[in-house]
This record gives C-alpha cells, sequence and structure tokens, in this order.
C-alpha cells in the first residue's frame, strides 16, 4: 500500500504541497473549506527562488509562459519623484531568471491541473486533525474520516491546525495596515512593469500582466475590521493627486472588483514547523508582511523542501525533523526582514524620517540595491526526481 497525505488548505503552498507529494509516490488528498475557488489576492510577484521551486515542481514553465517579466520599475515619491529604479536585467544575470508578475487566479488554476482528477476536494473543511497512533493521523471532514501517514496543514494564516498544535501560542496579529487590491478591467498603458509609490504611511503599487492589464495595490494604515461602503470612491480620494498612472489604474477598475484584506503576522516565530505526523506549511507557519513578496515564495520553497525529504527519508519522522530544521531558520529570517522593510518603507510616516530614507534611497547605488533583493532570491531547491 502506498503512502496517503493529507492536505489541508487549497491554496498556492498547499496546491504545491500535494504536486510535490504527488510527484514523489504520495497518495494525495487536498481539502479546500471553500466551496468555490476564487481570486483572493489579484496578482502576484514571484522571485527566482519562488520560480525554481515551480520548476521542480514541473509547472515553472507554464507559469513563465502565463508571466509578464518585470525589468522596469522601481521606487517613487506620490509626485513621481524617482527614488529607486528596478534593474530587471541585472537580477537575471544574476539568479537566472526576472522577477514575474501572474494573477493569483492563473496560478492557482496552473498549480490545480498539475494535480491528478478528483485530489483536490471543494467545500470540505477539515474539522479535525488527530494524531490517532505513532504513524497514523486522522482527519475529520463532515462525516467522514480520513486516514493518512501525514497532514499537511496549509490553512493560512488564522490557521486552526496551527492553534490546535500550539495552544499557547499567541497566534497571528494584525499590523495596523489593510490592503486593497483588484486587477483592472481592460488594459492600462504603463511605462514600467512593477513600481511602488511610498507615501507618509501609506504606499500604492502595480504588476503589470501579458495581456496588458495589471493588478494595482493600496496599503492603508487603518484599523482592523475597518471597512469602507464605497472602497474604489475612497481610494480616488485618496489617490487622485499621486503621479500617473495612479488615477488611471483606480479608472480602469471596476468598483465591485476591489478586495480589501487586513494586513495580519506571526510575529511571534513558532518553536517547530511539525508536530508528529503533522507539518505546518505556508502561512499558517509563518505568516509575514507583504513587503519583501516573499511569501508565495516561502510557501514554495515549503513545499519543495517537504517532498524532498519525505523522498530521501530514511522515515517519515526523520524527514519532517529535517523540513523543519531547514525551513524554520530561512522562512523566520525572511519574516523579519520583511517586518523590517515595512517599517522602513510605506509604512514610515513621520515627515523628517520619511524625507531621510527618500534621501538614503536616491543616494544608493544601484548594485547595492540589486545585492539587498538577491538575498532572498539565491535560494536552490532540492531535487524531487
Amino acid at each position: 500500500m502506498g503512502r496517503t497525505a493529507v492536505v489541508v488548505g487549497g491554496g498556492i503552498g498547499g496546491l504545491a504541497a500535494a504536486i510535490g507529494l504527488h510527484r514523489t509516490g504520495w497518495d494525495v488528498t487536498v481539502l479546500e473549506r471553500a466551496s468555490r475557488l476564487q481570486d483572493a489576492g489579484a496578482g502576484i510577484s514571484l522571485a527566482a527562488n519562488g520560480l525554481r521551486a515551480l520548476d521542480e515542481l514541473g509547472v515553472g514553465t507554464a507559469v513563465r509562459d502565463a508571466s509578464r517579466a518585470q525589468y522596469s520599475g522601481g521606487t517613487r515619491t506620490p509626485r513621481g519623484r524617482r527614488l529607486t529604479r528596478m534593474d530587471g536585467s541585472a537580477l537575471e544575470k544574476a539568479v537566472g531568471t526576472p522577477i514575474t508578475g501572474i494573477p493569483r487566479s492563473t496560478l492557482h488554476r496552473l498549480l490545480r491541473d498539475a494535480l491528478p482528477a478528483g485530489a483536490l476536494l471543494t467545500g470540505a473543511a477539515a474539522t479535525r486533525v488527530e494524531q490517532t497512533g505513532p504513524a497514523t493521523v486522522q482527519v475529520g471532514c463532515g462525516t467522514t474520516l480520513l486516514d493518512a501517514d501525514l497532514v499537511v496543514a496549509a490553512d493560512g494564516v488564522n490557521s486552526t491546525v496551527r492553534s490546535r498544535l500550539f495552544p499557547d501560542h499567541p497566534g497571528p496579529v494584525h499590523t495596523g495596515s489593510a490592503v486593497l487590491r483588484a486587477i483592472t478591467e481592460h488594459a492600462v498603458g504603463l511605462h514600467t512593469d512593477f513600481e511602488l509609490t511610498w507615501g507618509r504611511g501609506t504606499e500604492f503599487g502595480h504588476i503589470a500582466f501579458p495581456d496588458g492589464r495589471a493588478e494595482w495595490h493600496a496599503v492603508l494604515t487603518l484599523p482592523p475590521g475597518t471597512r469602507f461602503a464605497d472602497p474604489l470612491a475612497e481610494l480616488h480620494r485618496r489617490f487622485h493627486t499621486w503621479h500617473d498612472p495612479v488615477p488611471a489604474l483606480l479608472h480602469a477598475t471596476r468598483p465591485d472588483a476591489v478586495l480589501h484584506h487586513d494586513v495580519s503576522e506571526l510575529r511571534t516565530p513558532l518553536p517547530s514547523y511539525t508536530s508528529g505526523r503533522i507539518a505546518l506549511l505556508g502561512d499558517a507557519a509563518h505568516a509575514m508582511t507583504p513587503h519583501l513578496g516573499q511569501g508565495a515564495c516561502q510557501a514554495l520553497e515549503d513545499a519543495v523542501t517537504l517532498a524532498a525529504a519525505l523522498r530521501t527519508g530514511p522515515t517519515v519522522d526523520a524527514a519532517l525533523a529535517r523540513y523543519d530544521a531547514e525551513r524554520r531558520p530561512r522562512s523566520q529570517a525572511v519574516a523579519q526582514a520583511a517586518r523590517q522593510a515595512g517599517r522602513m518603507g510605506g509604512q514610515l510616516s513621520h515627515p523628517v524620517a520619511v524625507g531621510l530614507r527618500n534621501t538614503a534611497m536616491r543616494l544608493t547605488p544601484s548594485r547595492v540595491a540589486t545585492r539587498m533583493i538577491l538575498r532572498h532570491h539565491t535560494w536552490v531547491p532540492p531535487r524531487l526526481t
């Protein structure tokens, strides 16, 4: 009999983990609580480390074909003054691939297509995950009980599995920010592939897609739970004086397309990413702020590392110990770096501090900025075959 695994959560990390396990001989079932698979985040940038992980999972070429490489862009002030320039060619030369932008819905579809038929169950919430023996875990899903040799909990920042495994952990905390984002309804004339604009305690950015449409996001300093009756009108009010193409991106967006999410993170690091035959992965293990664009990339790293560890063994327990030892230090260091980047980026609000930061950024040589980015992009995945 083959080894069986249940993956709790059908997001990017959960689907990637399921692909990796399937490619290394596991019989995998993915439980996704949503009854309909929807676009939960508009768009995403994938750096070299995430793309390498996708290559190892066998879907890298398809993802690249559906993406737009980010060669031009950088960081600006609300009036349009350039703070930094993005040198995508230098990144590509250093790590073999540029950063790419892709709609999340497209990435999700490509990952789902790589799974065997019937592996993904929608409208299937894991109501109970319990270790029933030294080598077995039982997952309750409605009236169905699934017995598995391994459970991978990829159920997001508010992971119920994590809260059961570590009841004394404080869990996610609100960062003081919310993100509103959407994909434009039609193509927009853009002169850059990727751009960030930093105001006082505010950020606006865009990612261009191959068809000319773009994803934009606005990060606002807001108390948790804040919602606007008309989010798009509120953004027009806040950003109508900002440089082009910020107003144009908002004008190209349908009001009902705007998504609004509070930003939370696991500020207190977990003591372990495993417990018995249960492994935490992605946001369930290390939810981080979005300021380095590494959240999904770290989940993809998790997925490949876990599958590779389980492939080489020598036992499942040894493989899970190796997964924890390899992934926890790196992902928690990236999460800390993302938090620090946010404090010096769009979250910075004091006028003097903003002025000093802007001056420092303008004076920093592009090669130095490129080296700082490359710190997180140079990861090389273990082999799955």
